[in-house]
């Protein structure tokens, strides 16, 4: 079977919230959640959140034509940030609203290490021809119950990106591999340098890397979703300019870099 390839994509922004819902219930569970650590909910701050549900982040991609119309046999749905509402289970949702039969489950607890491993999870079940299509969604919403600890104050905005991937001759572009490391210029040093790249670096990424070729540099506003959502929005002109593109960040919380390698069939 070919390589996994992205054949679709679609990006959201700063969607439009909801009028906070259910904060009384919400907030008696982070109690329960938080009491045990010595920390208690932020009444103020999670009142004054856009409210934007994971369900309405996948509603919105899936309004996308592109990724609306995919049939996929595989459903990941990937964050690093809980959803606003305690007990939701997205994945099912996104499985629904794409026909219906695909296996699905979410990955979270991995800071934005989520979508490197569900590319490569995917990229699994493709090759064993489990799936001939995959989705996977990558959601991040910002209305919390306790101010999310990063290491310098960078305001993070909602925003999802979804990546439709499956076989393709020589159209799409290819999933390669993605791996990790305990530096950006570890993990980009495994990645031989190679005429017609483009490296892509996360908003997260400070230190010196290896020179590879092009680099593009995104923009802060994103705990995982940053790399995806430039992706999403420029994978077609990017598979035309360049014939391997490199995406790159470091989780601001652990230190480790992750590294996923696309390329031309």
């Amino acid at each position: 079977m070919s390589a996994l390839t992205v054949r679709a994509a679609a990006s959201v922004r700063s969607p439009q919230g909801r009028t906070p819902e259910g904060v009384p219930a919400a907030l008696d569970y982070f109690r329960d959640l938080l009491t045990p650590f010595g920390e208690k909910p932020d009444e103020e701050l999670l009142s004054r959140g856009p409210h934007v549900h994971h369900r309405d982040l996948v509603d919105l991609l899936v309004a996308d034509e592109a990724v609306g119309r995919s049939r996929p046999e595989l459903a990941i749905v990937a964050h690093a940030l809980p959803d606003v509402v305690p007990f939701t289970a997205v994945a099912p949702h996104l499985t629904e609203r794409l026909g219906g039969r695909a296996v699905n489950f979410a990955i979270g607890q991995q800071g934005l290490a989520a979508p490197f491993t569900a590319l490569r999870i995917a990229s699994a079940y493709h090759r064993s021809g489990r799936a001939a299509e995959v989705v996977i969604a990558v959601l991040e919403q910002t209305t919390l119950p306790t101010p999310f600890p990063l290491p310098r104050e960078v305001p993070l905005t909602d925003s999802a990106a979804a990546l439709v991937l499956g076989s393709a001759g020589g159209e799409g572009l290819g999933f390669v591999r993605a791996h990790a490391a305990g530096s950006a210029a570890a993990a980009l040093g495994r990645e031989p340098g190679e005429d017609g790249t483009l490296l892509v670096l996360g908003p997260w990424v400070t230190e010196d890397v290896p020179a590879h070729g092009a680099v593009h540099r995104v923009a802060p506003g994103g705990y995982c979703t940053s790399l995806w959502l430039e992706l999403a929005d420029h994978w077609q002109e990017w598979r035309r300019a360049y014939r391997r593109i490199v995406l790159c960040d470091t989780d601001p919380r652990s230190g480790r870099s992750h590294v996923a390698v696309f390329a031309r069939p």
